[in-house]
């Protein structure tokens, strides 16, 4: 009992330390040390024991990561979310255990990681990925893996190190552990030299926008005029100083994602706002908006406004989150609390195409949206040569969340080798260049406006062109190791063939068989 009670310990523990790892701190390397303890539990045990126990280390990472999901609807939506997701982490090392005493056990063990997040990214609720371990990666050695297999090599890299050393320390003299350990943070290493930050198309003068909000919450849209008059307002703001000579003329103005939540094609007064704050900018303006479609239900839409046509395009959320935008199973998790109908009822967009805006062909990946890798590299692939990354963080508060979201928009940077642009209403808005590192950014709840020279990259990453390929070959090795670790446990409980009068056992078989 006591070494159960051990056991279940390290396993909540090194779930806590890989939540640790992620943003706002910067200990990146407390991941692999997680993972070393999750290693050292799941080592010989049975399938139905790694799961218990990948639970606990699922509830001891993601509880504390996701308490953001909560801060306005309540526990209802935060704890059986967490729970969920660490159920299906538990599928994941029910597997590892499977595979714990083959040769090479941690590297079957990584791999069934990526399997499990691969699941986690198309479920519950049409995918949660917001806890991929390389999301809380930005400032470590791995980072620019992202280039050469996504975010997906990231999380195998930082698991394999982890489950390295807890074989090392079962044994010292296991040198292909000890070789496990090494290996993916010397490639981590090497890797920085494919990361690109050249300008190969150019460069474009961007600024984000970020006009603060009235207060924090699912409410804060009460005041929504003035919300969108803080964005207009701190638009005239930066023109003043474009004219004075203070700043560069932007090309690009990114707003952020509910900058205006008065429908501006039904509403000619927030029109006329928004094309003042164009005009006086003169540039182009991409402006998150709240759009009725025809059948009277919400958008969360980008419009293009240019100075002088005013609307041109659009671009609407692909992905929409779950407790914020919609509210999954609505009707049954309004038996335990009504704060479930704060929750909104959105509408989903198709299209992946987003802006061109003077030099720049821009990328739009509208809050949420930015912790799927396929939404992401499907709108990269649309030509973009800058990402822009409109956010609405005011929803959550004063929560960690803004600072996660803002890890993966650095690990897109280098998965894609394209600069980032995040505009939130009320921060963190930041500037983000291809190799990942930060030039600027906002405190929260405050305005503010970020104005730098970017290089425009047409070059595609290694990353991009293969896609998904990493992750399912990845995901593919990890389950044919489980198939074959219980094919040779099936092969090891047959009873043995009787033997005949006179026969008896050798090495090869029993003596005498044909």
């Amino acid at each position: 009992m006591r070494g159960l009670l051990l056991r279940a310990a390290l396993s909540a523990a090194g779930g806590v330390l890989v939540y640790l790892s992620f943003p706002p701190r910067t200990l990146w390397w407390l991941a692999p040390i997680g993972f070393a303890f999750l290693g050292w539990v799941l080592h010989g045990r049975r399938a139905r024991a790694g799961f218990g126990f990948g639970v606990l280390f699922g509830l001891g990472f993601l509880v504390p990561l996701l308490a953001w999901t909560g801060e306005f609807v309540g526990a209802i939506a935060w704890l059986p979310l967490s729970l969920a997701c660490a159920a299906l982490i538990g599928l994941g090392t029910a597997a590892m255990a499977v595979v714990s005493k083959l040769p090479l056990a941690p590297l079957w063990g990584a791999l069934l990681w990526v399997a499990d997040e691969a699941l986690r990214g198309v479920f519950p609720f049409g995918g949660f990925p917001w806890g991929k371990i390389a999301f809380g990666q930005p400032e470590g050695w791995y980072l620019p893996l992202a280039a050469l297999g996504g975010a997906p090599l990231i999380g195998f890299a930082v698991v394999l190190t982890g489950f390295g050393v807890a074989g090392l320390v079962r044994n010292v003299r296991d040198w292909p552990s000890g070789l496990l350990v090494v290996v993916p943070l010397a490639a981590g290493l090497a890797a920085n030299g494919v990361v690109g930050t050249d300008a190969s198309e150019g460069t474009a003068v961007v600024a984000a926008i970020q006009g603060n909000v009235p207060r924090a919450g699912l409410d804060f849209n009460s005041q929504r005029r003035a919300v969108l008059d803080n964005h207009v307002k701190r638009t005239e703001e930066l023109a003043r100083d474009v004219a004075d000579g203070k700043q560069e003329q932007p090309d690009v103005v990114i707003w952020p994602e509910n900058s205006s939540d008065i429908d501006p094609f039904r509403n000619p007064d927030a029109a006329l706002r928004i094309q003042q704050a164009a005009q006086a900018i003169k540039a182009p303006i991409a402006v998150g908006a709240v759009v009725l479609g025809d059948d009277g239900l919400p958008r969360n839409t980008v419009i293009l406004w240019d100075p002088e046509k005013g609307p041109t395009d659009q671009y609407t959320k692909r992905k929409l989150q779950p407790f914020g935008e919609t509210m999954p199973y609505r009707s049954f998790f309004r038996i335990f609390t009504k704060l479930v109908d704060r929750a909104n009822n959105f509408q989903p967009g198709t299209d992946p195409s987003g802006f061109t805006m003077g030099p720049a062909k821009v990328s739009l990946d509208t809050c949420y949206e930015v912790a799927f890798d396929e939404i992401v590299r499907e709108n990269v692939r649309t030509g973009a040569n800058l990402i822009a990354i409109p956010t609405n963080n005011a929803t959550f508060g004063y929560t960690e969340m803004t600072y996660q979201q803002l890890s993966m928009s650095r690990i897109r940077a280098v998965e894609h080798g394209r600069a980032v642009v995040v505009a939130a209403t009320s921060g963190v808005s930041a500037i983000v260049h291809p190799d990942g590192s930060v030039s600027q950014s906002t405190g929260m709840f405050t305005p503010a406006a970020l104005v730098e020279r970017l290089p425009l990259r047409g070059q595609t990453t290694l990353a991009t062109r293969l896609g998904a390929w990493p992750e399912w070959v990845m995901s593919a090795l990890g389950l044919l190791a489980v198939a074959f670790s219980l094919t040779q446990k099936r092969r090891g409980a047959r009873p043995e063939p009787e033997r005949g009068p006179g026969e008896e056992e050798t090495d090869d078989g029993p003596a005498g068989a044909a």
